[in-house]
Order: C-alpha cells, then sequence, then structure tokens
C-alpha cells in the first residue's frame, strides 16, 4: 500500500509577509492589488478569513468585506526563493514529488531516502523542518492515495496533520460536504446539491452510468474516490495539455477594434511560446471576462496543427467576432491553444530553448 503526503503551506504568500514584517502578525493582511485598482487576492491572512474574503476575489469586494484590512502587492520572486527552501526539505525524503503549485505538494515516501516506515512521522519531520528554516507553518494529509492525502491535509488547518488510514476513510469521504471534494467548484456543487448529492454519503448511492451521465467524464473519478480509489501514481514530469496568453485591461473596453489589436499581440506572445517549446496544437479556445466577472470560453479546432501568430489571430478573430456582444464591456481577453504536439521540424524550433 502506498505512502502519500500532501503538503499545503498556510496562507503562504500572507505568512512570508507577516514573518517579513511581524507588525503585521494579528491584522487582516490581503496579498493583491490594492482595492481602487482592478487587482485581485492573491491570498490573505485567517483574519481576514474570517470576514468572508478570499483567494480570486476582486481586491475592491475584499476591501468592501473588511475595510480594516492591511493590503500588500505580492512579492512573487520572494515566495519563489521561499518555495524552493521547502522543495529542497521534501527531496531529501524522496524524489518523487509532485508540485501544484508553489505552495502545496505531493510526496511518495513508499520508499523514500532515509528509510522510515511511519509516513506519519515523515510528515511531522517535514513539517518542522519547514518551521525550523522559513518560519511557516504547513498542513498535512497522510494516507494511502492522493485524493484523500489531499483531503486530510485541509481538514485541520491552519498547522494540522490529519492521517487516514484505509479503515477510516469511508466514514471521512461519507461526511465531507460535496463542495469540499477536489474539483468540485460552486457550479458543479450546486448541480450536484440538486440533485440531493450534499455530502459523500449521497455520492456513493449513485451508479457509475448515473454519475457519468450527471458530471461527464468526472463521473467516473468520483465514483472511486468516493469508495478511496485514487490509482494516480505522484508525478515528477508534466506535458502541457495547453498553453494560454491573456490580459486583464486597467479599463473595461466595449471597442471591438481595439480587442482586436489586443488579440493579435496575445496570437504573437502565444505563438513566441510555442515556438520556444517546439509544440503545436489544433484546438483554439478564447477567453472573455465581463465587467460582472462573467466569464465565457469559446473553442474551434483546426485542420492542422498551428503555432503561427497569423494563424492564432485568425482563428481567434472568428471567435471573438462571432461571439461579440456590444452591449457589454470586457474586462479580460485570453487567447489558449490545445491538443498540443510537438512540430520536430528545424523551421518550427528556431527560437532556442
Amino acid at each position: 500500500m502506498k505512502k502519500i503526503i500532501h503538503i499545503d503551506m498556510d496562507a503562504f504568500f500572507a505568512a512570508i509577509e507577516i514573518r517579513e514584517n511581524p507588525r503585521l502578525k494579528g491584522k487582516c493582511v490581503i496579498v493583491g492589488g490594492p482595492p481602487n485598482s482592478r487587482g485581485v487576492v492573491s491570498t490573505c491572512s485567517y483574519e481576514a478569513r474570517k470576514f468572508g474574503v478570499h483567494s480570486g476575489m476582486s481586491s475592491y469586494q475584499a476591501w468592501n468585506l473588511c475595510p480594516e484590512a492591511i493590503f500588500i502587492h505580492p512579492h512573487f520572486n520572494l515566495y519563489k526563493k521561499v518555495s524552493h527552501q521547502i522543495r529542497e526539505i521534501f527531496y531529501q525524503w524522496t524524489d518523487l514529488v509532485e508540485p501544484l503549485s508553489l505552495d502545496e505538494a505531493y510526496l511518495d515516501v513508499t520508499e523514500n531516502k532515509l528509510g522510515e516506515d511511519d509516513a506519519v512521522k515523515i510528515a511531522k519531520l517535514i513539517k518542522a523542518e519547514i518551521l525550523e528554516k522559513t518560519g511557516l507553518t504547513c498542513s498535512a494529509g497522510v494516507s494511502y492515495n492522493k485524493f484523500l492525502a489531499k483531503i486530510g491535509s485541509d481538514l485541520n488547518k491552519p498547522d494540522g496533520l490529519t492521517y487516514i488510514p484505509p479503515e477510516k476513510a469511508s466514514e471521512i469521504l461519507f461526511a465531507l460536504p460535496i463542495e469540499k471534494f477536489y474539483g468540485i467548484g460552486k457550479v458543479t456543487s450546486a448541480k450536484l446539491k440538486k440533485k440531493g448529492i450534499n455530502n459523500g454519503a449521497d455520492l456513493y448511492k449513485y451508479e457509475l452510468k448515473d454519475l457519468i451521465r450527471l458530471l461527464g467524464k468526472a463521473g467516473h473519478f468520483y465514483y472511486y474516490v468516493v469508495r478511496g480509489i485514487d490509482k494516480r501514481e505522484v508525478i515528477t514530469e508534466f506535458e502541457p495539455k495547453s498553453l494560454s496568453c491573456e490580459t486583464t485591461f486597467y479599463e473595461d473596453i466595449d471597442n471591438l477594434d481595439y480587442l482586436l489589436i489586443i488579440l493579435q499581440q496575445l496570437a504573437e506572445r502565444l505563438s513566441n511560446r510555442l515556438r520556444q517549446k517546439g509544440i503545436r496544437g489544433n484546438n483554439i479556445t478564447l477567453k472573455i471576462k465581463y465587467d460582472n466577472f462573467e466569464l465565457i470560453t469559446r473553442s474551434s479546432n483546426t485542420p492542422s496543427y498551428i503555432n503561427k501568430a497569423d494563424e492564432l489571430f485568425a482563428y481567434g478573430e472568428q471567435l471573438l467576432i462571432a461571439n461579440w456582444d456590444s452591449s457589454r464591456k470586457v474586462r479580460l481577453l485570453g487567447l489558449a491553444i490545445g491538443k498540443l504536439d510537438n512540430t520536430n521540424t528545424d523551421e518550427q524550433l528556431f527560437i532556442p530553448l
């Protein structure tokens, strides 16, 4: 049986800012753009979370919820440096490390460099060393698969450690609110609750075919994880499934000609990234976020693999014009390409890696 640890740093960006400036301790700290800008919340301290502030929220909305909050501009170079320190601690134990972001990762310690059999002990030692070397706390989940390990790390935040053995899996999964299942967001959660699926116990009652009908391919995944089954391996190397470029405007835009100019710039940026990596794709996606934060995406397959700016722009232009609504203002515009494949030609690799 595998031994998987999921480590999730506690309010990572905010915690680093508080470490750098101890006078912020105990205060409502929000890392993100100022409230009078078009910025969003990257993360916030637990004090701010009590007011309903959360990551991804607009800074203005966060300020309305928590007027006493202290807004701090992100220092990503510092966050990356600290993240690297933490990963070095992970690699002392195992090379099977799957970073999910700067502040969380899976570790497979089934067979580890120090020959320690007790995964809970390993998690405790990792937590202690992170605290000693960085001054930061983290939460850990320990279990026999990735899904349960991630659930565990979220159960006793901050500075928690939860072990979920096989005999406890059903008890924890059945009591878990459906919105706490990893990957189920607000929209899917609301959809499931309309069907009377409020927690894991309700989810367990559904047959595989019914969940597939309800959730598409994801139904297969949730059918098994609610039964404590997750055979995913800890992945140390990733092949990108898509590449994208986007921009958020300082002021909302309702001019199609101007948006087409921005789209051309996005196509050039995206083309550069594709050619640097020596890859092409044959599925173009346009992303539009309106001034009320409603987000739409529209996709189109291409008859052949492409990576040139003029080709990317041509398909993006068609999607933008076909979905243009002159009565609405646009806050964000993005262009992505999926179904990637190696180019394998000298002409397409002329920009060196």
